[in-house]
């Protein structure tokens, strides 16, 4: 990774993530410093984050994109990362995201999922994937393969962005945001594990109807 002395903040999300953390907060490279959110852990998560290190923000307003926009509020480095906390991504692979950032590349960098096994990504979940990313070609004319749970920006260009949605839509009204203000989009490949237990987002039927109905909602704004 360029940029020997950039400093990173390093949002995540949190609800109920106390095994993850454990695993993932200690593979946090040295030049970031993990923002973990809670967003209403009963495991004693935000304990586990504390006992590791990480700076803990509470958000009590349920819901992903609530959670990511106070880590970004609670940001103070130049350059603002977000990666989900449920253990399926090693953020030791973060470098992979930034360089394109630090290298002038790009304005926004998506970590593109390469699946470690099929257990990582479940078919349907793929399938709502593509559907989205064609759907955002349609609506913004940028090609890309995945929404991107690992990504970074600029931390003063996010803020910028003056995102509104605070549920399941926030990734996704990000990118269209940026691409709306001539952001240069790219990807990085990073490997994609099994998580830790179930997801709170996409882990039902239930869960990911709300999480497509919250993405349909941004795409059509």
């Amino acid at each position: 990774m360029t940029g020997g002395d950039l400093t990173v903040d390093l949002v995540l999300p949190c609800l109920d993530e106390a095994g993850a953390l454990a695993w993932l907060l200690p593979r946090v490279p040295d030049h970031a410093r993990a923002v973990v959110v809670d967003n209403g852990s009963t495991d004693g998560s935000a304990e586990v984050a504390r006992r590791l290190g990480a700076l803990v923000v509470r958000e009590d307003r349920r819901g992903f994109g609530a959670a990511c926009h106070a880590g970004l509020l609670a940001a103070t480095a130049d350059v603002v990362a977000f990666m989900d906390a449920d253990g399926s991504l090693d953020p030791w692979q973060l470098g992979r995201v930034l360089d394109p950032l630090l290298a002038g590349q790009a304005d926004l960098v998506l970590g593109r999922r390469m699946p470690t096994s099929r257990a990582a990504w479940p078919w349907h979940l793929r399938v709502a994937n593509r559907v989205l990313v064609r759907r955002l070609a349609q609506r913004t004319g940028l090609r890309v393969h995945d929404l991107g749970p690992m990504r970074a920006a600029r931390r003063t260009a996010l803020l910028d962005l003056h995102l509104r949605d605070r549920r399941s839509g926030y990734p996704l009204e990000m990118v269209v945001r940026a691409t709306d203000r001539g952001w240069r989009v790219a990807e990085a490949e990073v490997d994609y594990a099994p998580r830790t237990g179930r997801s709170k987002v996409t882990g039902t039927p239930l869960g990911l109807v709300r999480t497509v109905r919250d993405m349909s909602a941004v795409l059509s704004s």
